[in-house]
């Protein structure tokens, strides 16, 4: 994923930065991960998968 497009992205619920592990895009405000599939991300709640904060 280009980094210039990770710089403007934010989570679609909060507006919050992200953050890259992988290939997901984490939310810590909503504790959800967002997935980059062929380099794209996905940014929708529907697509987005519960994380736990430990």
């Amino acid at each position: 994923m280009d980094s210039y497009l990770f710089d403007v992205l934010v989570c679609p619920l909060c507006k919050g930065k992200l953050e890259r592990k992988g290939e997901q895009l984490i939310c810590k405000q909503d504790k959800l991960a967002f997935p980059v599939r062929d380099g794209i991300p996905v940014m929708l709640e529907n697509e987005a998968t519960p994380i736990s904060t430990e």
